[in-house]
């Protein structure tokens, strides 16, 4: 067995790791940092998302928007220092509706996220000249905050051709669009390892206690066993962050839905290269043949598929240049999983998703039947009961945890591990620090409040 030591130890080195490696070497140069992952850096759930980035979130408090605008403004700093080597945009999140009933909800959560300081709403009813400010399809910088929210519907329909005609209200949110999230890992990754990061590939097998604390780890490599003596401890592992938490004889208050996303090459040009990040809000009926009803009938999910499906079908334009591929998900199975490696995808679920997104989009309805090949692939969204973050100090002494990022890791990882190097060092921690905070659960009153939470507009 070989024996080194450490200041610090992280496992897992997807953005989570990462960021709190950079957050650490970096920012607070913090020396004799060591990653350690099985698997090469971003790989899983890091290398998986739609890598959008949102200040959006209508409740039920202002934490999440804190939160993230906290890390927009970092990721905006990082951008400008590095050229935007990460090609952040602002093209911002459109939530469209053809239901009436629905554009008023919209109105209410848009009213509500401002309220939490998401920006301004903007009102655009028809009956005037509109100050609607179409997004730039590069960069971020001169766009406007907070949202507008556009009921005319002849400017919806010059602003968002590609929408069905049936659309009657659109939200615009503004502070959000998406940038490559490999570059952003490979970027803080760089600098992490410039300021002394140590990446070792292996797995953490056992965790050594001694008084209540942190004292080794114990990780296993391709060339045997390597003991790392530490007081420090950070649990970054994504979707195995349970598993890892178990080592410590902990329990963590997380779980994991699986989440997929495809991506098709639009050569019809359905949706315009410049778009933004679009958003269907009403549930539908998918139109089936009787034939193929007759077969899903046979399938586990063939119940929900031929009955009422959620909302949430998106897609965004994805690639630079000639490519005109586009990235399209349906999140419809939300139910808690087992995370098994390799993913569980359904022969379907492509299908299943342009059907559902040609409801917002009819022209992606010309792909239905000769549907160009599909990339599919995914991950799992490990997550809170309240969907929210745990990020801070577990009952171990020396041990923290940065994780239950959900869908929004990449997004939120700038501040987040901002956050976690805050409690690590036992620096100042930001007001929205005690609602990330793990030990928040213990609180009754909050694990009673919480139960009434309804996620909304989320995505």
């Amino acid at each position: 067995m070989g024996h080194r030591n450490a200041e610090i130890v992280i496992c897992g080195a997807g953005i989570a790791g990462i960021s709190v490696a950079w957050q650490l070497a970096v920012k607070h140069r913090m020396k004799n940092v060591v990653l350690v992952d099985e698997r090469p850096p971003m790989t899983l759930t890091s290398d998986k998302s739609t890598e959008a980035y949102r200040n959006w979130w209508p409740g039920p408090d202002d934490a999440m928007v804190r939160l993230m605008n906290r890390s927009i403004d970092l990721l905006e700093e990082l951008a400008q220092a590095s050229d935007n080597r990460f090609l952040m945009n602002r093209r911002g999140y459109v939530y469209a509706t053809a239901d009436p009933g629905r554009a008023e909800a919209l109105r209410e959560s848009g009213e509500l996220a401002s309220s939490y300081g998401a920006g301004p709403l903007r009102v655009h009813a028809g009956g005037g000249r509109s100050e609607y400010q179409p997004a730039l399809s590069k960069g971020w910088e001169g766009q406007p905050e907070g949202a507008d929210l556009i009921l005319d519907r002849a400017l919806i329909r010059d602003a968002f051709p590609c929408l069905t005609p049936e659309t009657v209200a659109i939200l615009h949110a503004r502070r959000c669009g998406w940038f490559s999230g490999q570059q952003l890992g490979m970027l803080m990754l760089e600098d992490a390892r410039a300021a002394g990061v140590e990446v070792i590939e292996g797995r953490v097998e056992w965790i050594e206690t001694s008084g209540g604390r942190v004292s080794s780890i114990q990780v296993g490599t391709g060339s045997g066993v390597l003991s790392i003596g530490t007081s420090r401890f950070v649990v970054a592992a994504g979707p195995m962050l349970a598993e890892v938490g178990a080592l410590l004889g902990l329990e963590l208050p997380v779980f994991s839905e699986l989440h997929l996303k495809i991506s098709i090459k639009d050569h019809l040009g359905a949706v315009p290269r410049i778009a933004p990040f679009l958003i269907w809000e009403d549930s539908q009926r998918l139109e089936w043949s009787e034939e193929e009803r007759e077969f899903l009938a046979g399938l586990p999910d063939g119940e929900m598929l031929t009955g009422e499906m959620p909302p949430g079908a998106h897609l965004r334009p994805e690639g630079r240049g000639a490519n005109r591929h586009l990235l399209i998900l349906w999140p419809y199975h939300l139910d808690p999983v087992a995370e098994n490696f390799p993913l569980p995808i359904p022969e379907h679920y492509a299908e299943i998703c342009l059907r559902g997104i040609s409801t917002m989009i009819p022209g992606l309805g010309a792909y239905v039947e000769r549907m160009p090949k599909p990339w599919v692939d995914g991950g799992y969204y490990t997550k809170t009961r309240d969907n929210r973050p745990l990020v801070g100090p577990l009952p171990v002494e020396g041990a923290f945890v940065h994780g239950a990022l959900s869908g929004y890791g990449l997004m939120a990882s700038a501040a987040t591990s901002e956050l976690a190097a805050a409690h690590i060092t036992e620096s100042r921690l930001p007001e929205y620090a005690p609602a990330f905070h793990p030990g928040r659960y213990e609180d009754e009153e909050y694990v009673a409040k919480i139960e009434g939470w309804v996620d909304s507009t989320q995505l």
